[in-house]
């Protein structure tokens, strides 16, 4: 019974379907029915009088616009099926147009005969071509024209013409059959050809989604990646940095350098992969934040002017145009593209020097557009190898002796980045001469001229003051290693292996900082962060530092958000978390002051 109800559905909805697509072809066509009305009356015209071929346009033209109303009105719920509005009203214009055929049988014109037969046939023709995908439909509309045409033949009963005109029914029935025939089978492979290309959109979009939920795990798996990564990594180069801090031989501290120097480039080449799938995946983030212009120029410029010397290579600053005072912008981004064309610009200049020129023009009253060129004096890049620079894997030297290693990803996501801020990357370069690449991005002015200085109250801080500092960390190793330089610097520190342990330390034992891991088991860090900060204990407004081996910045700002006040990567920069907890004694406002200036400058 079930599957008889949902034979006689599908039944259902193909009559509709029918209906739909003959109604629609009718209505888009309904112009040339005037067209022909007019046609038939000058036909009337020549084999009947004046008079009756102008009365029977007149009627069949009111006829016509009363059809198209209807038609009209029936096409907003075709998809229910015809009905019988559209069927009786389209009968019974049609009676209209049936009267034509009649008119000229009836008629003393020799040739009216003809015309008449002609006029007939060609209505059926007209019906059967509007309604060729319901027959049954058309059998019915087309009844007056059946009606005329029994009428002629039983006008002509008893007389030789009889036979004649009754010869040419089979004859037109022929070529109805095969124009509903045709049409038929031709909307059949159309249908199947719909319905093969509704399959292939279906296996498409099972195919997208499948590729999406494959990025997402591929998104997931290189964060999960990124920190079991980088917490090994935060051993190995924090037992570096220790032991970097003992008395060491000559070969021992040549042994250790090379154990930094190579665990520092194993994290940058981590970061260029983590930055171009965010890149591809479209979740990159950007923020929108004011700018000093010369602040950023030295955070821009400060790392390659030791680089240059150390190289002995000149450096030369140059500053030209409408500079403004400050601007909007992402300086961690803007900061990484051309860290990253400075670094390419020194690492491949053997002699001379290189040049960094920011340039600014006025657009508008609140624009500028920037064009920070960074020029050197290096081998220079062909015209060949000029059309692969910026794809993605690809470096100019792929021979297995190039002297300089990397991922060839740099100047892909440098581009990348500027062009979703808007801007670009071009590069011009001459063999044996030398390279100039520019990065070119326009930002909003806040200000044009450099605001006067305003004095600021800094909170005093006691340098070199013993502080006690909670460590929660899981990792055994990373515990001891933050534990011994605690120890070194002069501090006392207590260690945590989770967030629940922490919560239950910080409600009675005061601290003067709490550096915490975002993932432990048992409890989380951001976890513990809000239960401190939300509770009544004694920590509640001791500096948190959040440690993570995640280096998104959606990442930091989850941290921020729970309540930290700074957010420190793994591996572990020990410089920088001496920085900070210098600051500690001036609490939680200076601490996070800092904290924002580190994340501005690491890029």
């Amino acid at each position: 019974m079930v599957e008889a109800d949902s034979i006689d559905g599908i039944a259902g909805d193909q009559k509709a379907s029918d209906a739909a697509q003959a109604l629609k072809a009718i209505l888009q066509t309904q112009y040339l029915r005037y067209l022909i009305i007019a046609s038939w009356a000058i036909g009337l015209l020549g084999v009947v009088g004046g008079v009756e071929a102008l009365v029977w346009f007149v009627g069949t033209l009111a006829a016509g616009a009363l059809r198209g109303a209807v038609e009209r009105r029936v096409s907003r719920r075709v998809d229910k099926g015809w009905g019988l509005v559209f069927p009786a009203v389209a009968t019974i214009t049609t009676t209209a147009w049936a009267v034509a055929p009649l008119l000229a049988w009836f008629s003393d014109n020799p040739f009216a005969s003809t015309t008449a037969v002609a006029l007939l046939i060609g209505g059926y023709v007209l019906v059967f071509a509007q309604l060729r995908s319901s027959p049954r439909q058309a059998l019915v509309i087309s009844s007056p024209y059946s009606a005329a045409a029994l009428i002629m033949l039983g006008s002509l009963w008893g007389t030789p013409q009889f036979w004649s005109l009754l010869a040419l029914v089979p004859f037109t029935a022929a070529g109805l059959f095969v124009l509903v025939m045709m049409t038929m089978l031709r909307e059949g492979r159309i249908r199947v050809f719909q319905e093969h290309q509704a399959h292939l959109i279906e296996e498409l979009e099972t195919a997208r989604d499948k590729a999406a939920a494959a990025n997402e795990a591929k998104s997931s798996f290189l964060g999960v990646i990124s920190h079991e990564l980088r917490t090994p990594m935060n051993g190995v180069l924090g037992a570096a940095q220790l032991l970097g801090a003992t008395r060491l031989e000559g070969t021992q501290r040549e042994y250790l350098s090379i154990i930094r120097n190579s665990g520092d480039n194993l994290l940058s080449l981590l970061n260029d992969i983590l930055d171009m799938t965010k890149i591809e995946a479209g979740k990159m983030t950007f923020e929108t934040v004011d700018v000093s212009v010369d602040d950023l120029s030295k955070r821009i410029t400060g790392p390659f002017e030791a680089q240059a010397a150390a190289k002995g290579l000149g450096f030369e600053q140059i500053t030209e145009g409408d500079i403004p005072s400050v601007v909007r912008g992402d300086p961690l981004r803007v900061c990484q593209v051309l860290h990253n064309l400075l670094s390419n610009a020194v690492k491949f200049t053997d002699q001379g020097a290189v040049t960094f020129r920011t340039r600014g023009t006025r657009i508008a009253a609140n624009r500028v557009r920037f064009d920070f060129l960074v020029t050197d004096t290096g081998s220079g890049i062909s015209r060949a190898d000029l059309e692969l620079l910026f794809q993605p894997f690809t470096q100019v030297d792929a021979s297995s002796t190039r002297r300089f290693g990397g991922t060839g990803l740099g100047l892909t996501i440098a581009r990348r980045m500027s062009n979703i801020m808007g801007g670009d990357i071009s590069v011009s370069s001459e063999v044996g001469r030398g390279s100039t690449f520019t990065m070119t991005v326009e930002a909003e002015v806040v200000e044009w001229a450099k605001p006067v200085p305003i004095e600021t109250r800094v909170v005093e801080r006691v340098e070199g003051q013993a502080l006690s500092v909670l460590v929660v960390e899981d990792h055994p190793v990373n515990r001891m290693i933050l534990e011994a330089w605690m120890g070194s610097a002069g501090h006392a520190a207590s260690t945590a292996e989770n967030g629940q342990i922490a919560v239950e330390i910080a409600q009675h034992q005061p601290f003067d900082l709490i550096i915490m891991d975002v993932n432990m088991p048992v409890m989380d860090g951001l976890t513990a962060t809000r239960m401190i900060r939300g509770g009544q204990g004694v920590n509640r407004e001791t500096p948190v530092v959040v440690l993570s081996a995640s280096a998104r910045s959606e990442d930091h700002q989850a941290g921020l958000d729970a309540g930290a006040d700074a957010y420190l990567n793994k591996p572990i920069d020990f410089a920088a978390l001496a920085e900070l907890m210098t600051h500690v004694p001036g609490g939680r406002e200076q601490v996070r002051q800092l904290g924002l200036a580190h994340e501005a400058v690491a890029a």
